[in-house]
């Protein structure tokens, strides 16, 4: 599991662009708990950016305030759009393309947890039902360990049902799930 890392010393992002002690910091912070979640660390690094500058921003501005690539810079924007928590835009009388964070945190979660960890634990669910079914099959097969993949099976099914709640009513209980666990 990766750790939590904090860098200040020289080379780190406060001396890239003109990032501000604090900047830097939260940036990087994000970036470390983006990273965590299983993204890449440089899309939370460009949504924090946007976010704390609460101005859009072009490529290039993003590419020279985290010392990025042009390449590495389209490719993340690209996906962060996707995912929905940066946006596009124009201002009036600019041709160039300019891109702000999303600042709704609520509904940004949302879109994730729908896009990325329903299809998640969909396959999750789909593995745990196949080998539930293989081990029903095999003679080797205890009736103990059959049980304790329904309970698996059980504790993915409540999981999905807690997060489609929370997506429903922004209220997460995770007590629901604990059922799962008893035998």
């Amino acid at each position: 599991m990766k750790g939590y890392l904090w860098q200040s010393e020289a080379g780190s992002a406060a001396e890239q662009g003109s990032l501000v002690p604090w900047e830097s910091v939260a940036i990087d912070a994000v970036g470390n708990v983006i990273e965590f979640w299983g993204f890449k660390r440089n899309q939370g690094r460009v949504w924090a950016l946007l976010y704390l500058r609460d101005v859009a921003l072009t490529a290039a501005e993003v590419e020279k305030e985290l010392a990025l690539s042009k390449g590495g810079v389209s490719m993340l924007i690209r996906d962060l759009e996707r995912w929905g928590v940066v946006l596009r835009v124009r201002q009036p009388g600019d041709s160039s393309w300019r891109y702000k964070a999303e600042t709704d945190l609520l509904r940004m979660a949302r879109r994730v947890i729908e896009e990325r960890e329903f299809s998640f634990i969909a396959r999750i669910r789909a593995d745990l039902e196949e080998a539930r079914k293989l081990a029903q099959n095999d003679p080797n097969a205890t009736k103990a360990q059959v049980q304790r993949l329904e309970r698996m099976e059980r504790l993915a099914d409540s999981t999905e049902k807690t997060l489609k709640l929370f997506l429903k009513t922004s209220k997460l209980d995770v007590g629901s799930m604990f059922g799962a666990f008893l035998p």
